[in-house]
């Protein structure tokens, strides 16, 4: 097993892909993947160098390490806007092509047997499955993309380096699927038009929160969920350190750090043995 990578992911799924008959299943197959690949060439991307899984209705991109989140988030997601909805100009309801794209940055292992292991490619596909989502790109019926980032990439790239997209037309949401113990926030716009102006179930305004400061609120709740959670169970934190055992202090105290390894303390100074 190789070490995973820290790596920046795509999900992507197109709208009412089942209720297409065989041969418009096999057409929006086609012009999916010319979509992608001419939006991506368009703004200077390679799509032939990310890692992809392939699904029918859609696809799970694992993107290079040096390919900029901003020009993936803010510039091809844009584009692809733009030539989704130029396609769809001409064609019926039934035979256009409208997505669901979700992007979150994580730890993932390219040398899965059969797929991208990583608790962090389950979140982005977590994501692309929210009713939100789907309830958002609906109430749009002339949109060509709903994204959907999470928290960290909200904070990091959406707020911090715009390019074509607009911070202050994306809606915070509550992502939960309840059968598989998931509930998260995440940050949701239908490109090109104003969520914001709209009442859409699940979708919540940030409450006149400034949208920065609301992504950095919701980060630090979970780090200090996530800390207290830690010390209601007998352990203690402190940086890559993690102590636990009798009050996590004294005789038979384990501390595990980043190699794995445990280190019993003793009884005289604590000092490892």
């Amino acid at each position: 097993m190789q070490h995973p990578e820290r790596r920046l992911l795509i999900s992507v799924d197109m709208e009412r892909y089942s209720r297409r008959s065989n041969l418009q299943q096999y057409e929006a197959q086609r012009y999916f993947r010319e979509l992608l690949h001419e939006a991506a060439g368009a703004v200077g991307l390679d799509r032939v160098a990310w890692t992809t899984q392939q699904a029918g209705d859609g696809e799970l991109a694992v993107v290079p390490r040096e390919v900029s989140e901003s020009r993936v988030i803010g510039r091809f997601v844009p584009e692809l806007n733009r030539r989704l909805r130029n396609h769809n100009s001409s064609r019926l309801p039934a035979a256009r092509i409208r997505l669901r794209v979700a992007v979150h940055q994580g730890l993932v292992h390219l040398d899965g047997a059969n797929g991208f292991p990583g608790n962090a490619v389950i979140f982005v596909c977590r994501l692309c499955e929210a009713e939100p989502i789907k309830r958002a790109l609906a109430t749009f019926p002339e949109a060509g993309v709903a994204l959907v980032v999470s928290t960290e990439i909200f904070r990091d790239v959406v707020t911090e380096y715009p390019e074509e997209m607009r911070p202050e037309r994306f809606v915070r949401i509550e992502v939960a699927h309840p059968d598989k113990d998931f509930r998260e926030y995440a940050w949701l716009c239908v490109v090109d038009e104003d969520l914001t102006a709209v009442v859409v179930p699940g979708v919540s305004p940030t409450l006149g929160e400034d949208a920065a400061q609301a992504a950095e609120k919701l980060v630090d709740t979970t780090e200090e969920k996530a800390a207290n959670s830690a010390t209601e169970h007998g352990e203690i934190r402190t940086g890559d350190i993690r102590v636990k055992g009798q009050n996590a202090i004294g005789s038979g105290a384990t501390a595990i750090g980043s190699l794995g390894r445990d280190a019993n303390f003793g009884t005289s100074r604590g000092n490892p043995q």
